[in-house]
C-alpha cells in the first residue's frame, strides 16, 4: 500500500509571508522624500501667500516708511 504523503508547511515557510508583509507595511523608504514634498509644498503657498501681500500699496507704503525711519539719523 504507498501512501502519498505531503509535506507539511514548515513554521519558517508560514511566519516568512507574514514578517514580509510586517516589513513592507513598516518600511519607511521614501518617507524623507514625501515630507519633503509636503514642506516643499507648504513653503511655496507661503511664498506666494507673501508675494500677494507684499505686493499692495498699503504694505509696500508700511515698509517703505519703516526702512526709511530705520535708516533716517535723528
Amino acid at each position: 500500500m504507498l501512501a502519498e504523503t505531503v509535506p507539511e508547511e514548515s513554521a519558517a515557510n508560514t511566519v516568512l509571508p507574514a514578517r514580509s508583509t510586517l516589513r513592507r507595511l513598516t518600511d519607511e523608504a521614501g518617507a524623507a522624500t514625501a515630507e519633503y514634498v509636503v514642506a516643499t509644498m507648504a513653503a511655496v503657498g507661503f511664498a506666494g501667500l507673501l508675494i500677494v501681500i507684499l505686493r499692495s500699496d498699503e504694505v509696500r507704503g508700511m515698509l517703505t516708511d519703516l526702512v526709511r525711519r530705520a535708516l533716517s539719523i535723528g
